[in-house]
């Protein structure tokens, strides 16, 4: 087993990419990122090298019996068809959230990596973050009564990230994975075309009918931020609990989370949580969106 080595390619070269790169090229010593070889990347600009690694056109990518995962860091508009491509090439696919901007195309792609045999990995950092990990340990076993999640952010093209209940799946992510399966009551999208503004709320139900709320807020110098206001039976929780600094960077723990499934190391009921999870939250995201899309109702 110590041998199978596992050529990869990274497609995409922004910040997630170039994070890639480095952490394919560096992997933790005796952790499973050891069997990942990082065989180039795929840009649609001209760069010929960074640092060791070769820029390699994508037809190379895809036919080269040698690579056999694809790390997708391109932006969400192009996810669906890049995974499409790798998976129908025969490779493992790890890409970065969210894994499609449509409910559809993501159960899709999925039943067709669980035909051809191939790993699909959606990368999901904010769950790796010690915050977040501080946050669920915190939340265990209390009784929700009620709860919003609030994020401000920096304006986002819409035309490459998808409608914010897609870019802002990590927020939802969050959500079901620290109160269970929800259910949408209603959701509403302000938006200020001249001011670069957007803000959509929506109303969740827990399956204890407790209600939660999630605001994704982005305009110009707006500070990357989440603030939380969850409230139990116990008293409520409005700051986030202190929580050390990761020793291991967050993309590795994701690299290395992907390679452990490469190498059969991870069980069937934790891969059967994760897919549940990953196509609820687009499922949840696409009822979002069309609540929000849907024309103001008119009563008469």
């Amino acid at each position: 087993q110590i041998s199978k080595m596992f050529g990869t390619v990274v497609v995409g070269v922004g910040i997630a990419g170039l994070a890639r790169i480095r952490d394919l090229m560096n992997p933790m010593p005796s952790s499973p990122s050891e069997h990942l070889k990082l065989f180039g990347f795929v840009s649609r600009r001209s760069f010929g090298n960074i640092n060791e690694a070769k820029q390699i056109s994508l037809e190379d990518a895809l036919s080269n019996k040698d690579i056999h995962a694809a790390f997708i860091s391109t932006e969400n508009k192009s996810h669906e068809e890049t995974i499409r491509m790798f998976l129908e090439a025969g490779k493992h696919v790890l890409v970065e959230y969210p894994m499609t901007l449509s409910a559809k195309a993501a159960h899709e792609l999925w039943e067709m990596a669980e035909q051809k045999g191939k790993v699909l990995h959606v990368e999901h950092i904010e769950l790796l973050t010690e915050e977040y990990k501080q946050l669920k340990k915190e939340v265990a076993g209390k009784d929700l009564v009620k709860g919003t999640l609030h994020f401000t952010g920096h304006v986002l093209d819409e035309n490459k990230s998808g409608f914010p209940a897609f870019s802002g799946i990590a927020r939802l992510t969050w959500l079901i994975d620290l109160f269970g399966d929800l259910t949408v009551t209603s959701a509403t999208r302000e938006k200020q075309k001249d001011k670069n503004y957007s803000r959509m709320t929506v109303h969740f139900q827990t399956a204890n009918k407790k209600p939660l709320t999630w605001i994704e807020e982005r305009g110009p110098g707006m500070r990357r931020e989440k603030k939380i206001n969850f409230c139990f039976t116990s008293g409520c929780l409005e700051n986030f609990p202190e929580a050390p600094r990761s020793s291991v960077g967050l993309f590795m723990q994701d690299q290395n989370l992907f390679a452990k499934k490469l190498l059969g190391q991870v069980s069937k009921e934790e891969l059967a949580a994760e897919k549940w999870r990953i196509l609820r939250c687009l499922d949840l995201a696409e009822v979002i969106q069309q609540y929000c899309e849907e024309p103001e109702k008119i009563y008469s």
